[in-house]
């Protein structure tokens, strides 16, 4: 490692969008599992993706709708809707897992539903 290599990628972290070097981070770790990439994936594709759970919603539990969360490998968003359900432990925002199941498309978005998913790391 140079000394110069060092001082550009530091400039870099600092003056760089934080936003922008989490996609970073989260899509090299994603490639190194050997995952396919929420961006190359489209409708009727049978997935298996690694990324961070961006957010979470639960609905009442009379109501039973299930639960929603933002899915994000780096690359793109997948929304997951677990159908049925009104809570998954372990499912929570800031948590990596790895999904897998075939990706649909609900108004103009992709989404999967009762993906089977594997939790990774803590929160």
């Amino acid at each position: 490692m140079t000394a110069g290599g060092y001082l550009k990628r530091l400039t870099r972290r600092l003056t760089e969008d934080l936003e922008q070097l989490d996609a970073e981070t989260i899509s090299e770790q994603s490639q190194q599992t050997g995952a396919q990439r929420a961006c190359d994936c489209s409708a009727g594709d049978e997935v298996t993706m690694q990324g961070e759970l961006r957010s979470v919603q639960t609905c009442a539990k009379t109501m039973k709708s299930g639960v929603t969360a933002e899915f994000f490998d780096g690359t793109d968003v997948v929304t997951l809707k677990f159908i049925g359900r009104n809570r998954i432990p372990g499912i929570e925002p800031g948590r990596t897992v790895i999904v897998r199941g075939r990706i649909g498309e609900h108004d103009g978005r992709k989404v999967m539903f009762n993906p089977y998913y594997e939790l990774l790391g803590e929160s």
